[in-house]
């Protein structure tokens, strides 16, 4: 009997069923479990009173990224929350025996960083963190998804998890992307075309042309995203660019595990006759460099572009709300638009490829008088690299803040915080009302978007400085 063609959603899945009743939602194994110190606290606490210890404490790493500050890591943490529980992971780490990549230590960073620059991310593998943007492992072809703090404690306790199995949708793009796009112009893109729900339900693979053309951190950038759509996560099959990635990172197979594991990445596709519950398909060159101007990442335009009447999947009162919040109007363009903070990095966009971009495009180039810049690196791996590069001078020369790793002005949940009413130009993935300070104002947009704003004190096309 001919076996049913799979998605490599469908191939993943499946290899990592523990138990599946009709009804009920899938026992799924946990390849790698991350951690960080926002939400662990509880599900340890919750071992402690069960007397439960930790199932595979081998496959769960640990970092601080969230709470900490950018500047100044070799004092203590002023702000006594962050502090706390910046602590309370190291006391955690330390009673149950796992390891913690602290403020300090050579591998500390962003967890969504850290993980694949270490080779700890592999093709094939399910993958769950106590944060929304777990999807971005999903670039290297795992299944990786964010969880809540009770089932942080499940997957501690039994390396498993309970887990309904989602829909899947494949989101192909063709086509070659014109000059100043990046990924993060595509995905952003992808969100306002389908809304800030239109994924709701559905783990989506990328595919096409335009997405195998993109380097493994831009892959990182659209996965990242695949939850602001709503998905449950995204997922890029893996190829030679996944390779050569992985290949001598510290964590990674070596010798004849490598060769091993090399032949089982290389089935991970999804088969010529696999069937999807949805489909749709992009033309990349109808992707310019974009923006959003609300406050969900569905609300989205080119730069060329005016603001709309309506976003898609957008109620009249949304809209009012949104723009009303943001001190902007329909009918509007954005071009021209005074900012006063430009903020570069995140999980989304704080990798050496993308410092290095925005290096290259500020070389010779000072920043606008009025606009505080920071850069903030993903990770301390990538801030060395920053600075054995010389990209560290390159920042300075343009009058740029280059910080420590950190979450950073991502969340606000730091000392770093976007000033109420004031405009940051920001290559992270959130423009929620609040999300970088209280009252503060976000427009989204990829690194190269970013530094424009950064010299020229607006909103500017790329394009016209390129």
């Amino acid at each position: 009997m001919t076996e049913k063609p799979k998605t490599i959603f469908d191939k993943i899945w499946e290899k990592h069923i523990v138990q599946s009743r009709e009804g009920y939602p899938d026992v799924l194994y946990i390849d790698r479990h991350f951690i960080h110190e926002v939400t662990s606290p509880q599900a340890f606490d919750g071992l402690r009173k069960r007397g439960i210890p930790v199932a595979r404490p081998k496959q769960t790493i640990a970092t601080a990224d969230h709470n900490v500050p950018t500047i100044n890591q070799h004092l203590p943490i002023t702000e006594m929350l962050s502090r706390h529980q910046v602590d309370t992971l190291i006391q955690n780490c330390k009673d149950f025996g796992i390891e913690l990549y602290g403020l300090g230590h050579e591998k500390q960073g962003i967890v969504h960083v850290i993980g694949p620059e270490l080779g700890i991310t592999l093709p094939g593998m399910t993958i769950v963190c106590g944060d929304s943007h777990t999807s971005t492992h999903g670039a290297f072809g795992t299944i990786a998804f964010g969880i809540g703090t009770s089932q942080v404690e499940q997957v501690l306790a039994t390396q498993s998890i309970l887990q309904y199995r989602p829909r899947t949708m494949k989101i192909e793009i063709n086509g070659e992307l014109g000059k100043g796009v990046l990924s993060k112009d595509i995905i952003l893109y992808i969100i306002s075309r389908i809304s800030a729900s239109g994924g709701t339900g559905y783990f989506v693979e990328y595919c096409g042309t335009a997405i195998e053309s993109l380097s493994m951190e831009a892959r990182m950038t659209i996965c990242n995203m695949s939850i602001e759509m709503g998905a449950r996560g995204g997922i890029i099959a893996p190829d030679e660019t996944t390779f050569e990635y992985i290949k001598d990172r510290e964590f990674a197979p070596k010798g004849a595990e490598w060769e091993k594991a090399l032949t089982y990445w290389k089935s991970l596709r999804s088969d010529e006759a696999a069937v999807y519950d949805k489909t749709i398909h992009f033309d990349a060159a109808e992707i310019e460099p974009w923006i959003t101007y609300g406050t969900n990442p569905g609300m989205g335009m080119g730069i060329s572009q005016q603001i709309p009447e309506l976003a898609n999947n957008s109620t009249a009162k949304d809209m009012e709300k949104a723009l009303d919040y943001m001190g902007l109007s329909r009918r509007q363009a954005l071009r021209g638009k005074k900012i006063d903070y430009v903020f570069i990095g995140s999980c989304t966009n704080s990798r050496i490829e993308d410092l290095r971009m925005v290096a290259d495009f500020v070389k010779g180039r000072k920043k606008a008088k009025d606009v505080n810049v920071w850069i903030v690196p993903g990770s301390k791996q990538v801030e060395s690299q920053a600075r054995k590069e010389g990209l560290d001078q390159v920042f300075k020369a343009a009058g740029f803040d280059l910080r420590q790793p950190g979450c950073s002005a991502c969340l606000a949940m730091n000392e770093d915080k976007v000033p109420a009413g004031k405009y940051c130009v920001s290559t992270s993935n959130r423009n929620f009302e609040g999300r970088q300070g209280p009252g503060s104002r976000t427009f989204l947009v990829s690194p190269l978007m970013a530094a424009a704003a950064a010299v020229t004190g607006e909103i500017t096309d790329v394009r016209e400085l390129i």
